[in-house]
């Protein structure tokens, strides 16, 4: 839904086109920001607590988010988006909470499978941008941050539900734990976060941009663009339902390649137009990289830390993923204001390429291999 609006309805209520992407990129910038703190949150208290205060956080921001609509408040939309980005932070961590939660052998499957839950997002979030657009009469868009805020209180209340996982309950020994220079020079962890990195950066700056390139310049409605993005979340999210197989049977480099693959092949098509056609196939095609290479990066990096080095290690993976897709946000608005939409499209093609020559490098690690013969 945010997905949708953030850079619409940055650009109903700020003066300066440039600033159209400045809500959306200023919740990646919490996320990024928020994302240490987060970690060690839940070292602290639980991943189960710390999950279910996040929600709430949500809540006061798709509140805060209709306030503003209502007073046509730029300023306070932004605010809103940050105090969102505060619960992302959040978010990103089910994907290690569901590793934690089963043997190490199966942690691909359960990283894949747990985001599946997704899917419902992308149904759900541009159905109420459409049917909610109108439901708080004269303030556009009220009606679905109220319906997402009831979301937000249900899912909190869900998470009582989150049973322990590996190593929150002294089952874990903080004994010879490697210091944390040690642990991110290895070049499966450097790997590891680049996949990620680049998984989340090029997805976020292309995305970002579809809303404003389709609906802002190219005058498509907004049921079309709203069509483009339920289709490219959805891409994201469906390959769940066989990633984790996929990595079984391929292997951890080989599954990440392919989605680095896509991802450079939606660039290109990106390159190829700007009708329905060419942005459905450029962003679905962005949807099943990100997901390959996401998870498969999500997986390898689980094969560089030890559980008690767990929280350190991710949440370096979680700043430096986060503090490159924060980037990519800020970038987009203005790429697209001054460049356009094809010069966007090229902007990450180096990263890919740098991926694609890392996880070459990689290819023959023994813990690769270790994780490969475990399953058997």
């Amino acid at each position: 839904m945010l997905v949708t609006l953030g850079g619409i309805i940055g650009t109903k209520l700020s003066a300066n086109p440039a600033l159209a992407t400045l809500p959306v990129s200023i919740m990646v910038v919490s996320v990024a920001s928020t994302t240490v703190p987060a970690t060690m949150l839940m070292r602290a208290i639980g991943r189960r607590r710390s999950f279910a205060l996040a929600s709430v956080c949500s809540f006061a921001s798709v509140t805060l988010a209709t306030y503003a609509l209502v007073a046509s408040s730029f300023a306070w939309f932004v605010v809103a988006a940050a105090l969102f980005g505060v619960n992302m932070a959040f978010t990103q961590q089910y994907r290690f909470a569901a590793a934690e939660s089963v043997e190490p052998a199966y942690a691909a499957r359960a990283i894949s499978l747990v985001l599946v839950g997704a899917i419902g997002g992308a149904v759900i979030g541009p159905e109420l941008v459409r049917l909610g657009e109108y439901w708080v009469e004269e303030v556009q868009y009220a009606g679905t941050f109220i319906a997402i805020a009831v979301l937000y209180l249900i899912q909190a209340s869900l998470f009582r539900f989150l049973g322990p996982l590996r190593g929150e309950h002294g089952d874990v020994q903080d004994i010879a734990q490697r210091p944390l220079g040690e642990i991110v020079r290895q070049p499966v962890f450097i790997v590891a976060v680049l996949g990620g990195t680049a998984a989340y950066g090029v997805m976020t700056l292309i995305m970002t941009a579809t809303p404003l390139s389709m609906h802002i310049n190219d005058g498509y409605s907004l049921e079309q663009t709203a069509h483009v993005i339920r289709s490219h979340v959805l891409a994201m999210y469906l390959p769940s339902l066989v990633t984790g197989l996929l990595l079984e049977r391929l292997g951890i480099s080989r599954l990440m390649t392919v989605g680095a693959m896509a991802l450079t092949c939606a660039c290109f098509i990106g390159l190829q137009g700007q009708s329905v056609t060419h942005y459905t196939f450029a962003l679905v095609l962005l949807g099943v990289g990100w997901n390959f290479l996401y998870v498969g990066g999500t997986t390898m990096l689980t094969l560089t830390y030890s559980m008690s080095e767990r929280f350190k290690a991710q949440a370096v993976n979680e700043f430096s993923v986060f503090g490159t897709s924060a980037t990519a946000s800020l970038l987009a608005g203005t790429v697209m204001y001054m460049y356009g939409w094809y010069t966007l499209v090229l902007v990450p093609v180096p990263l890919l390429i740098t991926i694609l020559a890392g996880l070459y490098f990689v290819r023959h690690d023994p813990r690769l291999r270790r994780l490969a013969h475990a399953r058997g």
